[in-house]
């Protein structure tokens, strides 16, 4: 009798090996297993081209509209605002969408190859106000272009793109390095854009004394558009989808207690909201991306009427970038001497340091002492924001303990509500106080100054807002968050829980 393979195990080997031979991720289909460096870096690289091009339309969006579309800041900003509302919504969507898919590629990855191309081409849209257009019909175009970018096609690359990492491993540590290059090569493009923007805008100007001009913008947005697509592509190569189910890691190990138990979306919700935990930090995380887009809009305008040169947010923004880069690095280690939470007030209280040691020496017009107060900012949104999907997960953790309901969707979709929330108010905020403080972009056209008031205002939104709101976070944090420490390892001691 023999005993062989049958040929169908053989051919479908083969076909396996032949496959895995075309593949640049990790050779192993062990959800479980180490992933070698070439797909960590593959997946960071999706992360590099697609925030690039977010960096840029939160921080350079603004002053196109205003300086070359000639739009007023406070209606774009108002239009800006009620977008935010359909971005929300299209982030459930998306989520389940991805949830649904099944493909050669995968559940995530197959999205980065739809939709790659759509977003490049909407970008380049937004970027391309027609000129001849009557005004009311340049705000309907701006309208229909911004929500074809950010609530459809930002949203179906960056949230398969975030949940790859839990396609592509099981291993706790993997995940949670995956999740750390991913936050450093973000930054990374943040750098790129700050160092080279401006700089392309005056290299591609079709005037010699502005880069406020289309065909500047239009040729800068392809580069960093085609640089996104490579990326994206690189990101789908040089990774694999290995884990076919995702289930909890403590449903699998049968520990119900943690895994919770599936209830209604209100009741889900009422669980969450009754932890002043989950509360603080969605509040937290609301207040900080609405400090990032006024700082990133605020240091544009900062530097174009303050400055009198558009090219000094290079050194302004690349202090902020360069010191929260370097400071995710050093955060593993900080994490053997200190809490999570700590480590996220800590960073909270730089920032406010940053943001009033800025506010108290502007006076002085010293690069220096400026560029030192901007590392402190950096420095703070680098440890907040490096330990912020941590912290999120404890405080959901928290409400499992304690009312037995999974509420590990709802919460993570809170924490990312509230984040485009601050991105999308911060960038409204802005545009309709810029615009109710007289600023007009056909002053410059016509060589006159911005008034006084417009000056004051830019000054007051790039650095007294941010400090009087990180402040306030700084102090519900010491008051109401510490106590994260004492409950949670006191909650997961009752279930049995041992700590890791």
């Amino acid at each position: 009798m023999k005993t062989g393979p049958c040929r169908c195990t053989v051919r479908q080997s083969r076909k396996e090996a032949e496959k895995e031979m075309r593949s640049l991720a990790t050779k192993h289909n062990d959800p479980d297993a180490r992933l070698g460096w070439a797909e960590r870096l593959g997946y960071g690289a999706g992360g590099f081209g697609i925030n690039a091009l977010n960096g840029i339309i939160g921080t350079f969006m603004t002053i196109y509209m205003t300086n070359v579309a000639l739009l007023d800041a406070g209606i774009l900003s108002t239009l800006i605002a009620v977008s935010k509302i359909f971005d929300g919504i299209s982030d459930i969507i998306v989520g389940r969408m991805v949830d649904n898919t099944h493909s050669k590629l995968g559940k995530a990855r197959v999205w980065l190859i739809r939709m790659c191309l759509p977003f490049a081409v909407s970008v380049m849209l937004l970027f391309f106000v027609p000129q001849n257009f009557p005004e009311f019909a340049k705000y309907i175009y701006v309208f229909v272009m911004y929500n074809m970018v950010n609530t459809v096609c930002l949203t179906s690359l960056l949230v398969p793109f975030f949940s790859m990492i839990s396609l592509i491993t099981r291993n706790a540590y993997e995940r949670g390095f995956l999740g750390n290059i991913q936050q450093i090569f973000q930054t990374l493009g943040n750098v790129v854009v700050n160092a080279l923007f401006v700089r392309m805008l005056w290299f591609f100007s079709s005037s010699a004394d502005s880069y406020f001009n289309q065909q500047a913008f239009s040729m800068t947005m392809l580069v960093f558009c085609v640089i996104m697509l490579i990326t994206s592509l690189i990101a789908v190569i040089f990774t694999k989808e290995r884990v076919q189910d995702t289930p909890s890691e403590e449903a699998q190990a049968g520990n119900t207690a943690v895994a919770g138990r599936k209830a209604s979306f209100g009741e889900t919700l009422k669980a969450l909201f009754k932890n002043k935990y989950w509360v603080i930090l969605i509040l937290a995380n609301f207040v900080i991306f609405f400090v990032v887009i006024f700082y990133s809009i605020g240091g544009v305008y900062y530097a174009q009427y303050i400055f009198g040169d558009m090219e000094q947010i290079s050194w302004m923004n690349n202090a902020i970038s360069i010191a929260q880069l370097v400071v995710m690095f050093i955060i593993p280690l900080m994490m053997r001497k200190l809490s999570k939470s700590w480590i996220y007030i800590i960073g909270v209280g730089l920032m406010t340091v940053g943001f009033l040691g800025f506010g108290l020496t502007s006076g002085m017009n010293s690069v220096p002492v400026m560029i030192v107060m901007n590392v402190m900012k950096g420095l703070g949104l680098g440890l907040s924001g490096g330990i912020a999907l941590g912290l999120v997960s404890d405080s959901i953790l928290v409400s499992q303990l304690r009312t037995g309901i999974d509420a590990v969707g709802v919460g993570n979709a809170g924490s990312s509500a509230a984040q485009k929330l601050g991105l999308g108010l911060g960038q409204a905020i802005f545009g309709i106080v810029l615009s109710a403080s007289g600023f007009d972009a056909k002053l410059d056209l016509a060589g006159k100054a911005q008034p006084a008031s417009t000056i004051s205002a830019i000054q007051f939104m790039y650095t007294w807002i941010p400090f009087v709101m990180c402040l306030v976070v700084l102090v519900l944090l010491l008051v109401f968050f510490r106590s994260i420490d004492r409950e949670l390892p006191e909650l997961k001691k009752a279930h049995g829980i041992a700590e890791q």
